[in-house]
């Protein structure tokens, strides 16, 4: 299955009759879908099918869409005349020349001139046409957007399930360590008890019995157990593929969770080291998910 990053760019052009509609959108992380479309003079009913079919392809992510409209037909716009008003023109004209004696020279170029005598007005745009337009050129612009996205999803996929091998290996070394801690931490234990009882005689049963009581707390099998359970299930959701940048997040929280737990209860360097290079990668990781659907 394929991983989708949340940024990229893609457009798309459609045209029709001398019509002509590109979409770019433009993509960047987000919690959420957040969509953004622009629009120009007169399709404003073409906004829910772009929200639509971005929705059909997407799950989250901010996305910017822009839409222009170019409109190269030959005819753009129906031109009438009014003959009645002409005539009126041309009749008060020759009223005036009789008053005055003047020469009636008013010709036609004259009386086109005058007044609400031509008028034009745009050719109506078939909304049908300009939704075909809108539809095709989205279509192509997000087939083109999820094409760079898989790409980039697919360096991240293989960038995230490399970094996880890295953590089951820290996971392994933190395991062959932990018995020691164990038996390091009784021994130290034991000892303080003693020192502090300065030569007091004491019940040897019951203090091995309180040591191990106490050297429990620092055992980490647990966690070492739930952390790795979440590893095998981090690699699965990733090969598994599709919008599983939320499912990640979560197990990454746990993860962190479970790291935590196991360096308040470390008592040896080496554990320490490892615990540190964990925290790490598994910033890392985080970081890298939120570039994911």
């Amino acid at each position: 299955m394929r991983i989708f990053s949340m940024t990229g760019y893609g457009k798309g052009v459609s045209e029709i009759d001398s019509q002509k509609v590109t979409i770019e959108i433009k993509t960047v992380n987000h919690r959420f879908l957040d969509l953004g479309v622009k629009l120009p003079k007169g399709f404003t009913f073409a906004e829910d099918l772009v929200r639509r079919l971005i929705k059909e392809k997407a799950v989250r992510g901010h996305f910017d869409v822009f839409v222009n409209y170019e409109d190269n037909r030959e005819c753009k716009a129906d031109v009438t005349a009014d003959i009645e008003l002409a005539k009126r023109y041309y009749a008060i004209a020759g009223e005036i020349a009789s008053a005055t004696g003047c020469v009636n020279n008013i010709g036609t170029t004259e009386i086109m001139r005058m007044p609400e005598v031509i008028s034009t007005q745009p050719n109506e745009q078939n909304e049908e046409t300009l939704a075909k337009l809108v539809e095709q050129a989205t279509i192509t612009a997000l087939d083109n957007l999820n094409a760079m996205r898989e790409r980039e999803g697919g360096l991240i996929m293989q960038d995230l399930l490399a970094k996880n091998k890295e953590l089951k290996a820290l996971v392994d070394e933190i395991e062959k360590y932990a018995p020691d801690m164990v038996s390091e931490h009784k021994a130290k234990l034991k000892d303080r008890i003693e020192e502090s009882l300065q030569g007091v005689a004491i019940d040897e049963a019951r203090l091995l019995n309180e040591v191990a009581f106490y050297s429990d707390k620092v055992c980490v099998d647990e966690e070492i157990t739930r952390l790795k359970a979440h590893l095998i299930h981090f690699d699965q959701i990733v090969q598994e593929g599709g919008a599983v940048g939320k499912k990640l997040d979560f197990i990454v929280q746990e993860m962190n969770r479970e790291t935590n737990t196991i360096g308040s209860k470390c008592c040896n360097v080496n554990v320490t080291d490892k615990v540190l290079a964990l925290k790490n990668l598994i910033e890392k990781i985080r970081e890298q998910i939120q570039n994911i659907e």
